[in-house]
Parts: C-alpha cells; structure tokens; sequence
C-alpha cells in the first residue's frame, strides 16, 4: 500500500512526480511530456485490463518514472558511441527490434564527424565487446531507477517494474532476460506505452498503432496489445495526450492518488532523490548536489537564516543543476575548452533549472534562485547577467557553495583542488564573481 504522509502542503504526489517526470525526459532526449503521455497511455491499457488499486497505482508510477535510472549511462553512451547521448538515446527507440537494424544504427552513429581512426577504434570495440557493453549499460540504468524509487518511497512492486522495463515477451529483452507472464505486469504496459508514445511524437497515431502491432509478441504482450488497439481507435485520444490540460489531468488521474499530499520532510527527500539523478548524469559530480546542498545550510545558518528559509535554500542548492541533464554528455564530459555551440548549450542548463522547478508547486519561490548560480556580482554572469542589486543572500550563497565544490572536485579537464588552494582562487573573485560575506561564512565552516 502507499502511505499518505502528513501536514500536507500545497502539492500531491501525483504533481512532484508528474513536474520532476519533464527532468527525467530532458535526459532521455525525448520531448517534453513524454513520462506523461506513457503514463496517460499505460493507465488507459491497465483499466481496459480491469487493473485497479495498487495494482493501478504501480503501473501509474512505472510509466511515470520509468527513466528514474537512465542518467546513470549517459556519460557511458556518450563515451561508447562518440555521439550525444540525448540524441543517440531518442533515435535508437526509433529503430525497432532486430540485430541488423541495431547494428546499422550503431554503425552510422558512432564517431559521425570524428576524424576516421577514432571512429574505426570505437566501432572495433562496439563489435568486439557489443553485448557486455549493452548489457551494462542497461543494468546500469535499471538498477539506479529501481534504487531511486525505493528512495522516493515507492513500494517495492514500482522498484522491481522499474527495474525490469527492458525486459521483452520473447525472452530478449534485459537486465534478466524475464519472458511472458514473469516480466512484472506494470513493465510490460509501461514499455508497451514507451513504444506507443515515442512512434506516436515522432510520426503520428497510426504510426504508434503500426510499431505495438509489429512488437506484439517479440517485445510486448499480445493481450496488452489487444487491449491498447482498443482504446487508442479514435482520434480524440491521441488529440487528449497533446492537449495543455494533460498534466493537471495525469495528477488527477487516480483521485486516491490526487488526494495524497506531500509533507515538508517527503519534500525533503524527494529532493535528495532527484538530486541523485543529476549527480549521476556526470561521473564527476558525484555527490555534488548533496556538498552543495550541505554546505549551502552552513553557510545559510551561520549567516543567520532561520529553519523554515534553510530549509527552502537547501532544496534549491540540491537541484541546482537539474537543467543539466539536458546538456549532451560529450558537452559535460569534454577535456577541453568548449567552442562557442557548445558553451551556448552549456549556459542553457540555468534556465532549464528555472522552468523545471517553476513547474513544482512548493519550489516555485527558490527556482530563480537556484537558476542563478552562474550569476555575478559584477554582472557577467549568466544566464540573465543580473548585477549585485538583483541577487538574493540565497543565490549568493548557492553561487559560493557551488564555486568551491566546482574546486575542489575532479573535473574532465583538471583535477581536484585542495580547499585552501580553492579559497585563495575565490578570494580573487570576491566582490566579482562572488559575495564576500558568503566567502567569509565558507572560510568559518572551513574552519
């Protein structure tokens, strides 16, 4: 059962799901609402089943979810493939089943513009180790997805549904290689309803109609099937999934489920969770959202901010860099200097974290704040340019907090500083860059 937490707020569940799903889509490559409309595809397929109860709220939260844990091998694919791992990840849904389709897919996407023995390299090592490499990749992505449902509280039926949405009918699908009625009920519709919306966004209804039918029986279940052909007949559902009103109508889906509020400590940990999920984008920001997040509430304390106020900073430095996983891995994980398209992409992710957390009820008041972290005193920064009057204690101390873990972590191209070393940099940027009341509270806490 799902436990309704207590002293709720201005926000259920259902909504911080349905706001933090467009974070999960940027990383996917897919377009915004796409968690969405699988999850208003999936509930649809579930009632024609006669699916209801936790039964239904499983397959509700799956499809939401479903990419929970897909972060976690972007900077992999990134690397694997020398492509954009946004890009690469939204076509090859495209390509259907088959080891030909999938290899001419590959082979065509692997190294497109880099000079020809890096690209040779790449595909050498795809076609000597392809199958590991899938294979990790995709146990990778799984096993992070079902570890951040468990966090965010979900029963364990989301966790393993989460885990096994790659699983096919035939047997060969993965991480397990699970067929038929041994693949947990809620995956099965929420790849069915993947498959569905992907075909659907990029090449309308009959397309998503034409791709179930063909997977019927190698990917999908041919009874959910049946039951989505059913449901999907008129034009007036698929017009339903594109229409303005579908977040509030996905929130209000399962009216249980409208009804469950969500408390400041669920918040609290609904935070760290997504926090996760954008640390993992990187394998240079681990643990990044966290330090930032936790030097944020020393510094907040020690220059006098109350609970309540810390509370808020703390969330808004944990997801800060929410908009990052929008950016492509080859950006983040570059060694060198970026050029001007790529430092343009870069700059996005600020704003990205501003519209994200705008959509979230309870977060809406600190998403300026926490979009603000590449701000300057002096005005430079990005991605406004406000200036010293514009800036608010908690986007100077977020900025501050950022500045120095940025420091004293590895990054692609250089390694970690120490702290004293790191402070004598910011030292230099004070009154610039950064606030020096915020560097004096961050020398204190160092000390």
């Amino acid at each position: 059962m799902f436990v309704s937490p207590v002293q709720p707020m201005q926000t259920s569940l259902p909504e911080l799901m349905g706001a933090f799903s467009f974070a999960l889509d940027l990383t996917e490559g897919q377009p915004e609402g796409h968690s969405l409309r699988a999850c208003s595809i999936a509930t649809a397929v579930a009632r024609a089943l006669g699916i209801e109860g936790d039964e239904l709220r499983t397959v509700y939260y799956t499809a939401m979810l479903k990419d929970l844990g897909c972060s976690s091998n972007a900077a992999r694919v990134a690397e694997t493939y020398l492509a954009d791992d946004r890009s690469f990840k939204h076509d090859f849904k495209l390509i259907g089943d088959g080891i030909g389709p999938a290899l001419r897919f590959v082979f065509a996407k692997t190294g497109r513009g880099q000079p020809l023995p890096r690209r040779a390299g790449a595909i050498l090592k795809i076609l000597r180790n392809g199958p590991q490499i899938v294979d990790g990749m995709i146990a990778a992505r799984c096993t992070r997805g079902a570890e951040i449902a468990r966090l965010l509280r979900f029963p364990e039926a989301v966790a393993e549904a989460i885990y096994h949405l790659d699983e096919h009918w035939d047997g060969g699908g993965r991480p397990d290689h699970l067929s038929r009625d041994a693949i947990p009920l809620a995956s099965r519709i929420a790849l069915l309803a993947q498959v569905a919306d992907v075909f659907f966004i990029n090449a309308g209804p009959d397309a998503a109609r034409e791709e179930v039918a063909r997977l019927s029986g190698s990917w999908l279940d041919p009874e959910l099937c049946r039951h989505f052909e059913q449901v999907s007949r008129e034009r007036s559902y698929w017009q339903s999934l594109c229409a303005d009103s579908l977040p509030e109508r996905i929130g209000n889906l399962i009216p249980a489920e409208a009804a469950m509020a969500v408390d400041e400590d669920f918040l609290d940990d609904i935070t760290a969770a997504f926090g996760q999920v954008i640390d993992a984008k990187s394998p240079y920001t681990g643990g990044h959202s966290e330090r930032v997040g936790d030097y944020a509430t020393l510094l907040g304390r020690t220059m006098g901010m109350t609970a309540a106020p810390l509370r808020k900073l703390r969330r808004a430095a944990i997801l800060h860099d929410v908009g990052k996983l929008g950016v492509s891995s080859t950006i983040l994980e570059k060694p060198g200097k970026l050029d001007d398209d790529e430092w343009q992409v870069m700059r996005g992710h600020a704003g990205e974290t501003a519209r994200i957390l705008s959509r979230i009820a309870p977060l809406q008041g600190m998403a300026n704040i926490a979009a603000a972290h590449h701000e300057r005193l002096d005005g430079k920064g990005y991605p406004l340019g406000l200036g010293a009057s514009d800036l608010a204690l908690e986007a100077r101390i977020i900025s501050t907090c950022d500045f120095f873990d940025a420091l004293t972590a590895d990054r692609p191209y250089r390694a970690a500083l120490p702290a004293d070393r790191a402070l004598e940099i910011m030292e230099s940027e004070a009154g610039r860059a950064i606030d020096p009341a915020c560097l004096s509270a961050l020398r204190e806490v160092q000390l």
